[in-house]
């Protein structure tokens, strides 16, 4: 066994793919796959089944694999450390949910980007399943899952099954964004009832373990509606809601700034009250470093910012 081997396994695991891991890593899927199989000889166990859907990981690899992911970490560090004239290279990943208050807490974060200095920041915008699949994977160092409150059982328990270590960054209800020159934006109170004619724009990939999705988007979506737009990507939905007539999103809290840009409104609606969370997740092996704590210091300095008291209350 050597470094090189627990970095191809490494990269299989990551992409329960040989063919794709040998494409990545350069090199011939033969020659790979007689890596793998040395490496498994020379520990006595089996680190991947072969599928007709691919690779899966053992329970005996997926414990070797929490190891030779930490050694090849380090490994990197100290190669990064050397081959750039000692200079460590500044590196922060994260995956949060579709949030404005977040990506203003990004841009805040990323001046800490230190001048002549190497770095490398990944952020990621996605669902919850994607963001708790990626840390486990890590792929991502943190991640920001959202939520109802009323599944937070199903969380808790699949945090405590993927070994993630969980803290609670944010509580909210949501607020309707709409465009400035709907009737409603200046209806001096706004019910549930009064969207009946409207067109909800929604993100399409909801997600809440062991419940079905059809449930998931029931509890989600909103009543009295029969018109929607599905949108995966966040920039999408603020032009469609400034451009499209009759249309409004549910959101957490937007800075102004951004409303106003896209001549949008704020409202809070009578009967809309279901509690959210974002909850900041990560490894229970993974040492929080420097970044990682200036980007939480970003995210709530963001929440204090664009958040009324009212709609925090963690």
């Amino acid at each position: 066994m050597n470094i090189l081997h627990l970095k191809y396994a490494v990269e299989v695991a990551k992409t329960r793919s040989i063919s794709k891991a040998a494409e990545n890593l350069y090199m011939g899927q033969p020659n790979l796959s007689r890596a793998i199989k040395e490496l498994e000889e020379s520990l006595g166990i089996t680190i991947f089944r072969r599928t007709t859907k691919g690779i899966s990981i053992t329970p005996d690899g997926e414990e070797f694999l929490q190891y030779a992911r930490q050694i090849v970490q380090k490994v990197d560090e100290v190669e990064q450390i050397y081959q750039n004239g000692r200079q460590k290279k500044q590196s922060f990943s994260v995956s949060v949910p579709r949030a404005s208050y977040l990506s203003f807490a990004m841009a805040d974060f990323s001046k800490s980007m230190k001048p002549g200095s190497p770095a490398e920041f990944y952020y990621c915008e996605t669902n919850s399943m994607n963001t708790i699949n990626s840390v486990v994977r890590e792929d991502f160092n943190l991640g920001i899952v959202r939520y109802q409150s009323s599944y937070e059982k199903y969380f808790s328990d699949l945090f405590k099954d993927k070994k993630l270590a969980s803290e609670t960054i944010a509580e909210f209800t949501y607020m309707m964004i709409i465009s400035k020159n709907h009737p409603l934006a200046n209806k001096e109170e706004v019910t549930l009832e009064n969207l009946t004619e409207c067109i909800e724009v929604c993100h399409a990939d909801p997600y809440v373990p062991s419940v079905p999705m059809i449930d998931v988007r029931k509890s989600e979506l909103t009543d009295f509606v029969d018109r929607r737009i599905y949108v995966y990507e966040r920039g999408t939905q603020f032009i469609i809601l400034g451009t499209v007539p009759d249309t409004f999103m549910w959101v957490s809290p937007v800075p102004q700034q951004l409303l106003d840009s896209y001549n949008l409104a704020q409202i809070k609606v009578k009967g809309s009250d279901k509690p959210y969370k974002d909850v900041l997740i990560f490894r229970k092996d993974y040492r929080l470093s420097d970044l990682d704590r200036e980007f939480i210091c970003a995210v709530q300095r963001a929440k204090k910012q664009y958040f009324s008291p009212v709609e925090d209350n963690s």
